[in-house]
């Protein structure tokens, strides 16, 4: 399929995808007198857990070092030295693992992880500062193949999955942690953009970002119908920005370039998808601009 009309499937992919989202209303907080905000809940898959494939250190509450959870709850500390992080993320998640444990890597024998974020919000009523989460990404990325390809179906039923399941998931923490509590998710940057550097490439590195483009579109109006908020890494990591800049003995588009410097993508065997520390770094900062946490950073 060419690259054109893959991103018109894609496009009208999208808007069937966004009709069927249901609309989903906050819930009230629950009654009662309110501590004062004692926790960061970081939730989702790898990218939360702070994975990379060299020695990450030890695992901390936060997650590992230099990961996006960990740089985030740094920061957070300088206004709110008290806070403490808790980390239930965990490598491999799907939005179907995390809603019912079946198949996680973590939860596997229950409770899933969305019930135990529900359970962690229960017996900290009105203590939870901030939820952030990044989920979805395992729906799809294994649908390139080892052949260079994109396979389609894979991609379509990840996107069913994701645009059922999310908001499920959001509606659940919603309904635990209350009107009050800031949930941060976030959008995606594009790992597979390396291609471009391979032999015959291009055309991988081309579809990817058709898919990139769609599947954040999806997740950031699944978000938006919650009432969350979204970390813009898709942006951060200038996925769509295409300017021929010099990398390695060659021009390439800048999206290229920085994936290469922020990613496992081309300077480790074999690739890797996860960011280095420098990438965590730069996810962390696209969730400290989210504006709902401008007020947690002062």
């Amino acid at each position: 399929m060419g690259s054109r009309t893959w991103r018109l499937g894609m496009a009208a992919l999208l808007g069937l995808l966004l009709a069927a989202v249901p609309e989903v209303a906050s819930a009230a907080g629950r009654p009662g007198t309110a501590a004062a905000p004692r926790y960061y809940l970081a939730l989702g898959d790898s990218l939360a857990t702070g994975y990379q494939p060299e020695d990450a250190g030890t695992l901390q509450s936060c997650g590992f070092p230099y990961g996006y959870a960990c740089d985030l709850y740094q920061e957070l500390q300088v206004a709110h030295p008290n806070l403490e992080a808790v980390n239930l993320s965990c490598p491999g998640e799907t939005t179907a693992s995390m809603l019912s444990g079946v198949g996680s890597p973590c939860y596997s024998e229950g409770p899933s992880q969305l019930a135990r974020a529900v359970q962690f919000l229960a017996r900290h009523p009105g203590q939870v500062a901030l939820i952030t989460i990044d989920i979805g990404a395992n729906n799809v990325d294994g649908c390139v193949l080892a052949s260079g390809s994109i396979d389609e179906s894979c991609v379509l039923q990840g996107f069913s999955q994701v645009a059922g399941q999310l908001p499920v998931i959001l509606t659940a923490l919603r309904r635990a942690a209350g009107r009050g509590v800031p949930i941060v998710g976030m959008n995606y940057y594009d790992p597979f953009l390396a291609a471009y550097l391979l032999p015959g490439g291009t055309t991988l590195a081309a579809e990817s970002l058709a898919v990139t483009l769609t599947f954040n579109r999806l997740l950031e109006g699944v978000y938006g119908r919650a009432g969350d908020r979204v970390a813009d890494v898709q942006s951060a990591f200038r996925t769509f920005d295409l300017a021929p800049v010099p990398f390695a003995g060659t021009v390439v588009p800048l999206d290229v370039a920085l994936i290469c410097q922020l990613t496992w993508m081309c300077d480790y065997s074999p690739p890797n998808i996860h960011p280095n520390a420098t990438g965590y770094a730069v996810i962390a900062g696209a969730f400290a601009e989210a504006p709902a946490l401008s007020g947690l950073l002062r």
